[in-house]
């Protein structure tokens, strides 16, 4: 019994029973057997002694629900996948970047490369050009001027005199030609209207240049004839007349 109590107090937990044995005696043949009363109050007076011995021991169990474990697979999984796109997103924006960069280098230095011709297609005007007949003609010499201007049966308009020479309407030079002292400049008013001015000694605008109808594009002096036509689609116009020395479209 004492091997018991020993081993409960080592460790240290409340007993409610033990089991009693009692040795016999070497000196008694025959030991009387003690009666159940006695062996139960003996066990109930261990029990009660270890307890005190031990000290009141109460175990407590927590019998609530276990924290459910969260979930986190599917959370970084979509953690991954946002910060995946996130990267697409950062990447298409730095290549934007990086075309629009490229596109305004090339504005600036190749403004007549194929790309810039194909962005330009895009923003040029859809109108469509006035014809001939709605642009009004200007004398091709100044007011002040003596020369006589006559025009030939095929549409020129000739002349022969010092001063001034005028173009019949507002365009940009399109072609400066000399040849024998004498230069030839072509003006083009829309992609199909044109005039060409020949006879002069000397040019006032250099190709691209925009001329207006009240400002000389060149002048004679005088030795040479000027002779000044019309073309659509490089057929030369007849169909108009003189008004004094102004260029007049037939009706």
């Amino acid at each position: 019994m004492n091997e018991e109590l020993d081993y409960a107090e080592m460790l240290e937990i409340p007993v409610s029973t033990v089991n009693v044995v009692k040795k016999k005696s070497l000196f008694k043949r025959k030991a009387k057997q003690e009666p159940a009363p006695v062996q139960e109050d003996l066990k109930e007076r261990v029990v009660e002694s270890v307890n005190e011995r031990v000290g009141a021991y109460v175990y407590s169990e927590d019998l609530s629900d276990p924290p459910k474990p969260v979930k986190t697979k599917g959370k970084a999984a979509a953690i991954r996948q946002n910060t995946k796109g996130g990267k697409i997103v950062f990447a298409e924006a730095i290549a934007v970047a990086i075309i629009a960069i490229a596109i305004f280098v090339t504005n600036l230095l190749l403004p007549n490369t194929v790309i810039n011709t194909f962005l330009n297609s895009f923003s040029a005007s859809t109108e469509p050009e006035p014809a001939y007949t709605e642009f009004k003609l200007s004398s091709v010499v100044s007011d002040f001027s003596e020369a006589e201007v006559s025009v030939t049966d095929s549409g020129v308009l000739y002349f022969t005199a010092e001063g001034s020479v005028y173009p019949v309407c507002a365009g940009k030079v399109k072609k400066v030609s000399q040849e024998n002292g004498v230069y030839t400049v072509e003006v083009a008013h829309t992609s199909t209207f044109t005039s060409v001015i020949t006879g002069l000694t000397n040019v006032y605008s250099a190709v691209g240049t925009a001329v207006k109808a009240n400002i000389p594009v060149g002048y004679s002096d005088g030795e040479s004839e000027v002779r000044v036509s019309m073309y659509d689609n490089e057929t030369l116009l007849n169909c108009y007349t003189l008004s004094g020395a102004v260029p007049v479209w037939k009706s």
